[in-house]
């Protein structure tokens, strides 16, 4: 269907036909559903209609191809001008087989194998019936309080943006036309949803526009620039303002500045929610306030079935706002190909061959393994197959790894580490015991735990929180480790055997009373279907661990947020005139995380020398070549991240102690030597100056370049301009 029929069609639809199809429903709401019927209550409490519902433009959470094609074949019949559904749903880390959650992807460092995960998950979902998913989750984060910290890539605007990039062209493919085996992404939250006050969910977010341009906003200009097609709203305030009825946020910076103009839709329930915001009075005033902001669909509230017409009439809203919103709509099913064919990529008979494949669960568990981060080892890992291991722990045999956000994946399809440590041993060889639940332990589990351990060589410890104390509303202000299991901890150490935590969790904890208890420590993450054959491999060493921390890890709740891209102070702790006491600094920690940005380990060790610049001045035109040399000089082949971060030393604002540039990952054998270089250009060094102005400033900028944030080698050069 050409543009001119498009707007042919939006001519012919009423006024009422174009505000439905700006309301998305949930799947109940629609004939054809397996759980249609059930919605009678909360239809009425929003003045619904079946009307309204036949006249609705998409679908929020329906899965399986039979029952999309049910719901799609029904409205086709009923809808007036055989205008077809868009089905939306939440397809963030995989449908049915569950990658790692995003911040473990983030620490692979594997864009490849990021985009590739998103690719299986949009085959999965396609074949499935589905059209949209609400991913990729962008937001960059610095309070590991915050639940949702899971679902970004973490606390760097480049690294997110990279991922960004590789998870839009995953999900999207190069021709949605054509590839029926891709899905549109929407990216979110737009904007700063990362950033709320005391990292308590849906909380108030407050910044300048300097740090909101500089920080948070890269990484969904990075999407918009890889051509995804939509953009959901925020549920947080910006510039004292809900995003969702934010017009200079949405209208100014989104549309006109970063070039999108692709749909917008709210969060779950967003429109309404201006009116316990305190900005929107009543429903009518919200629905104003986000039809003028350029929300074009309303997720799960009818503001705009019930108000529209009626702000219409009053001259209050003009009906070209409808038009342009409804014309985004008609031409995203367009671009599906929906008016074609309305089914789209809906296969019952191939879903069932494509939903959880083995090449899809092969994929999962290389990309578990390649998330997961070593973060200490005493000569415990990697186990011996002839060793006798006792495996400890609430999540032992629990198939709750795959984490928020994977809500058609089954737990009972999850590898666990039992199961994964079965394919490398002999059962005679393993001994599980449970040892106390998340939260409480019994004298009992204590008992059974310490009787498995003392018949062990090695204890292999499975902790971590459930998934129910991560994600959406799942915010902490203690960040440790249950106590339950710190007491399991700490009486397993009395055995004085060598012992090896995997920690299965959705944020960066404070990990006192693991890392200073255990010999060895494992961040696993929720790393999904396959985790526990993914774990088996790292742990046994058929793998060796190679990923790296994007979230630093903190000392102590007390400091959060803390992140390794901070400002200096007039007064910095641990320059060389630095007083003892006025400073600035905590007098009972440090300033420091205990594991910084980029950490990780290996079973085998890397050595960086011989770093060297091509020049000691760069200007505009000319870039600046650096290079430098890493080893392996271990015992055993591994991959390395090689980091490189650069300082601004003097700027018209303030500047970061560092900002991570570029990076590479690279593979060595044992007692090989790879030079690795890279290329600093002039756009790399520039900034937002106070002026919101984007541009570099001549001067002195140091280049380091290591293994994380913290172990580097530095050059210095200038800038000439």
């Amino acid at each position: 269907m050409s543009e001119n029929k498009l707007i042919s069609l939006l001519n012919q639809m009423t006024i009422d036909e174009k505000i439905a199809q700006l309301m998305q429903l949930a799947t109940p709401f629609f004939k054809g559903a397996e759980d249609q019927g059930q919605i009678t209550g909360p239809m009425a409490d929003m003045r619904i209609t079946d009307m309204i519902v036949q006249n609705s433009g998409s679908v929020l959470g329906a899965s399986g191809a039979k029952e999309i094609m049910n719901i799609q074949r029904t409205h086709m019949e009923e809808n007036r001008l055989g205008i077809p559904l868009l089905f939306m749903s939440d397809i963030v880390h995989g449908y049915k087989t569950i990658f790692p959650v995003p911040l473990a992807i983030g620490c692979s460092w594997d864009l490849k194998l990021a985009e590739k995960s998103a690719e299986m998950a949009a085959k999965e979902a396609s074949v499935s019936g589905v059209h949209v998913t609400f991913a990729p989750m962008v937001d960059l984060v610095r309070d590991p309080r915050w639940g949702r910290v899971m679902e970004s890539t973490g606390e760097d605007p480049f690294l997110n943006s990279e991922f960004a990039r590789a998870f839009v062209r995953g999900f999207q493919g190069n021709e949605l036309t054509t590839d029926v085996e891709r899905v549109a992404a929407c990216v979110k939250h737009f904007a700063a949803y990362g950033a709320p006050e005391g990292g308590r969910d849906y909380n108030t977010v407050d910044m300048s526009e300097r740090e909101l341009r500089e920080n948070y906003l890269p990484a969904y200009q990075a999407a918009l620039e890889e051509g995804c097609e939509m953009v959901m709203t925020a549920f947080n305030t910006v510039f004292g303002i809900p995003a969702t009825g934010n017009k200079r946020l949405m209208r100014k910076m989104l549309r006109e500045e970063m070039g999108f103009d692709g749909i917008l839709i709210s969060d779950w329930g967003a429109v309404k929610e201006m009116i316990p915001h305190g900005v929107a009075e009543n429903e009518k005033e919200a629905a104003y306030k986000a039809i003028t902001a350029g929300v074009d669909i309303e997720m799960m509230t009818s503001t705009y079935v019930n108000y529209l017409k009626e702000l219409v009439e009053e001259k209050l809203v003009d009906e070209s706002l409808i038009d342009e919103a409804v014309l985004r709509i008609l031409q995203l099913k367009q671009k599906l190909g929906l008016f074609e064919n309305p089914y789209r990529g809906a296969n019952v008979e191939l879903e069932s061959e494509v939903v959880m494949s083995t090449t899809h669960r092969e994929a999962a568990r290389e990309l578990a393994a390649k998330s997961s981060v070593l973060l200490k080892n005493e000569n415990t890992l990697p186990l011996k197959r002839e060793q006798k291991i006792a495996l400890i722990g609430p999540f032992a045999e629990n198939g709750d790894i795959l984490g928020p956000w994977s809500w058609l994946g089954s737990k009972e399809d999850a590898a666990t580490v039992k199961e994964g440590l079965l394919t490398k041993i002999k059962d005679s060889h393993l001994t599980v015991s449970k040892g106390c639940d998340t939260e409480n332990i019994t004298d009992a589990q204590l008992e059974e735990a310490l009787k498995a351990a003392g018949e062990a060589d090695v204890i292999v410890l499975a902790l971590g929180e459930d998934s129910e104390m991560s994600g959406e509303a799942g915010c902490r202000a203690n960040i440790q480790l249950p106590a339950a299991q710190l007491q399991l901890i700490e009486h397993l150490k009395s055995l004085d055997k060598p012992m090896a935590a995997v920690l299965f969790n959705g944020r960066p904890l404070d990990l006192h009373g693991v890392l200073d208890q255990t010999d060895a420590v494992l961040e696993a993450w929720y790393p999904g279907t396959e985790g526990g054959a993914a774990i088996a491999d790292l742990l046994f060493g058929d793998v060796n661990p190679s990923g790296r921390l994007t979230m630093s890890f903190p000392y102590h709740v007390g400091q959060i947020p803390v992140y390794y891209n901070r400002f200096n102070t007039g007064r910095p702790k641990g320059v060389p005139d630095a007083q003892e006491r006025y400073v600035s600094q905590y007098l009972d920690i440090p300033n420091d995380p205990l594991l910084p940005f980029g950490f990780g380990l290996s079973y085998t060790s890397f050595t960086y020398s011989e770093m060297k610049l091509s020049n000691e001045t760069m200007t505009e035109e000319q870039s600046l070549d650096v290079s430098i040399q890493v080893t392996n000089d271990g015992p055993v082949a591994g991959e390395e991240v090689v980091q490189l971060y650069i300082r601004d030393h003097s700027g018209e604002v303030i500047r970061p102690v560092k900002e991570l540039k570029d990076f590479k990952k690279i593979s060595l054998e044992p007692g090989e030597t790879a030079d690795v270089s890279f290329t600093i250009s002039e756009d790399q060094l520039r900034y937002h100056h106070s002026d919101l102005q984007y541009k570099s400033d001549s001067g002195t900028f140091t280049v380091y370049i290591g293994r994380n944030s913290k172990d580097v080698m530095e050059q210095t050069f200038k800038l000439e301009k």
